[in-house]
């Protein structure tokens, strides 16, 4: 692709050296540079991508993007932003796929996943296909893709989403990050549907704030042309922003809004709710156990009627969602249950244990860690929640990454014993696991929690393999012999 139509729509400062020359790659990794690559600089925390120049000469890049001036023979294209710039880069190197593509953005701290995955399987039930982009990866058709952060890299994004086009892909709903806003990944997208779930203490090592972190969230709506808001009026940030937009179409269960759920029970394995969807009423029951989930499946279901999906379809369709792998996932029920969850917040674990509290007739045993390097703020509250929920609580490791595993769990520790003395501390996951499930008796509900459907577990810089369901069977059948 010609280099003048890369650039369409980047503002740059200036080009320094030819600008007839054919770009046959677009990378801002430097050890994926191949011949006629444009590499685009990009300054980090570790890395400062102008410091890769050399490389890019020597592995036949023929141009870079870059924020300052350098001493280089390639074009240079110098530009206020490297992150701006590579997003509608990229945008323009895949040729656009998103403008042919309905799209919907999911934003939040908690539920971004379960209502994106409820979306995707509303909509092919539906006959719409559709892809879904988020923390299990992307997935389409017969294919998965492992895309390693919630929102890929704008590359990669367009990437997958210029093979979804070309696979007939029709509607793509895709989590959209606070660190993929505040990075530029999604710059210049439009949506035809913005989802906001909610916003709750997570990311503070990052963001800072609370402040900062809802900015961030709410920068996608902003920054972004999104045809639709579809907004929880229940959540007090979710209020604030309903207020700032002309066309929002509110979603909640305690104050008046467009979309509304009524009437919840529980039977058997199922949770019910009448809806107001667009003025029509429907009973609906689900798979999906707790009170967030029908939070969820009210965002799902406004957005799958905003992309043309009959009321009558879009509940027969939710209805035959199964589950959300590592999502309040049932792994086993026989005397007790055993549940694995993904809740890494002081909000989503609360949430959780209190949904599992109205499911245990014995009691409830919380196994659970914090990941390390990340907002240390929210481990003493978690570990207090579970304290306060739990019956039991069973201290262990998440992904300690490059701190001391016993120093995480004992600032978990100081607030688990503000609320109750009955934990132990078990500092390898799986024989925490192990040491619950020998616990357990009839009745009992055990949830692990922290890392839902993970397959490793990383320690040190290394992802060691590792899965929470798979222990848990491989447990359970040394039980059973």
């Amino acid at each position: 692709m010609q280099l003048k139509r890369l650039l369409s729509d980047v503002s740059y400062k200036k080009i320094i050296g030819k600008e007839e020359i054919e770009i046959k790659s677009v990378t801002c990794d430097s050890s994926e540079i191949v011949k006629d690559s444009l590499f685009i600089c990009i300054s980090g925390d570790c890395y400062d991508g102008h410091c890769f120049v050399r490389e890019a000469e020597n592995y036949g890049a023929k141009a870079i993007v870059c924020e300052r001036e350098v001493n280089t023979t390639l074009t240079q294209i110098i530009v206020e932003d490297s992150r701006v710039a590579m997003s509608l880069i990229a945008q323009n190197f895949y040729n656009n796929p998103a403008k042919e593509l309905k799209m919907i953005g999911v934003t939040g701290t908690n539920g971004k996943t379960t209502t994106s995955m409820i979306i995707y399987e509303i909509l092919n039930y539906a006959g719409i296909n559709c892809g879904v982009i988020g923390t299990l990866g992307a997935k389409y058709n017969d294919k998965v893709v492992d895309c390693k952060l919630t929102t890929p890299d704008p590359i990669i994004l367009n990437k997958i989403l210029r093979d979804m086009k070309d696979e007939n892909v029709e509607v793509v709903v895709m989590e959209v990050s606070a660190h993929a806003s505040y990075f530029e990944k999604i710059k210049g997208i439009d949506f035809e549907v913005g989802i906001f779930t909610n916003l709750s203490q997570d990311h503070l090592d990052f963001f800072g704030t609370m402040e900062n972190y809802g900015n961030a969230k709410e920068k996608f709506f902003i920054e972004n042309n999104v045809k639709y808001a579809v907004i929880n009026i229940d959540d007090e940030s979710g209020q604030r922003l309903s207020e700032k937009f002309g066309n929002v179409i509110t979603y909640g269960i305690e104050n008046p809004s467009d979309i509304f759920a009524i009437k919840f029970n529980n039977k058997g394995d199922k949770t019910c709710f009448v809806v107001n969807l667009f003025d029509q009423i429907h009973d609906v029951k689900i798979n999906l156990k707790g009170l967030f989930n029908v939070y969820n499946s009210l965002a799902a279901l406004t957005a799958v009627t905003l992309v043309g999906v009959g009321t009558q379809k879009a509940v027969e369709g939710i209805e035959k969602v199964k589950g959300v792998p590592g999502r309040l996932e049932l792994v086993h029920k026989k005397d007790y249950s055993v549940y694995v969850d993904y809740a890494h917040t002081p909000d989503g674990l609360e949430k959780t244990l209190l949904a599992l509290k109205t499911l245990c007739k014995g009691k409830l045993i919380c196994v659970f860690g914090c990941g390390g390097n990340r907002d240390n703020q929210k481990r003493a509250l978690m570990g207090e929640i579970s304290g306060k929920l739990a019956d039991f609580t069973v201290l262990t490791t998440d992904n300690p990454r490059f701190e001391e595993p016993m120093s995480i769990i004992s600032e978990i520790e100081e607030g688990l014993v503000k609320r109750s003395k009955k934990y132990v501390i078990v500092q390898d996951r799986a024989q925490a696991i192990q040491y619950a499930i020998e616990k357990a008796k009839k009745g009992d509900v055990i949830l692990v929690s922290g890392k839902g459907n993970e397959k490793y577990q990383d320690v040190l810089g290394i992802k060691k393999p590792y899965n929470d369901n798979d222990t848990i069977m491989e447990i359970l059948s040394r039980e059973e012999k």
